[in-house]
């Protein structure tokens, strides 16, 4: 069942990329515009702690940062280890260097935050899907999701999945992309998140 809320959080300024070299001032702030979802069992119920939101926003903020200045290494080192192990590091990197506009600069905005502890058919643990938009200065947007794992409070979150595609301006109208590619794009309709991990 999935229970939606929206709420304030005491998370601190904005993630701001600009140009090729991106700065980390912050983790992103998330305030009452942000949708909030939590994907539970029926009947069971979940809330996430503080500690819950900051380590998953903070490991969230630093995946996105280190692809933006274009740190591979380091993206890499934040992926669990499944995925690299579906993702040798090579591959991985060539496909992010073909699609070199993403990433590169803008401002990103989370759009969604939802929650799911131990997902059926994935492993145990506490996952939060990022839902974010990321506009350039061009006109054109990144639009996708980053999924973080932690198998238990003590451990650090890691990266279990993430898509990201790019908007250009001429499939944007008024700020949203249109209606004909809006279906298509899981930043804004969350599709996927809950069941591909």
């Amino acid at each position: 069942m999935a229970i939606e809320h929206r709420g304030l959080i005491a998370a601190a300024a904005a993630l701001l990329f600009a140009g090729t070299s991106a700065a980390l001032a912050a983790p992103p702030a998330l305030g009452p515009e942000v949708e909030r979802n939590i994907v539970v069992p029926d009947g069971g119920t979940f809330a996430p702690t503080a500690a819950d939101e900051e380590g998953a926003i903070d490991r969230f903020a630093t995946y996105t940062a280190a692809l933006a200045r274009r740190d591979y290494a380091a993206a890499y080192a934040m992926l669990r280890l499944s995925f690299q192990a579906s993702n040798p590091r090579l591959e991985w990197e060539m496909n992010l260097r073909k699609r070199s506009a993403l990433w590169a600069d803008g401002k990103l905005r989370i759009l969604r935050l939802s929650w799911y502890p131990d997902p059926a058919g994935q492993p145990p643990g506490l996952y939060a899907a990022f839902d974010f938009r990321g506009d350039r200065k061009d006109g054109s947007m990144d639009c996708g999701y980053v999924v973080v794992h932690r198998t238990d409070p003590a451990s650090p979150f890691t990266v279990v999945r993430t898509d990201t595609s790019e908007v250009p301006p001429e499939l944007i109208e008024d700020g949203v992309p249109k209606a004909d590619v809006l279906h298509q794009l899981p930043c804004y309709l969350g599709k996927g998140i809950a069941t591909s991990f």
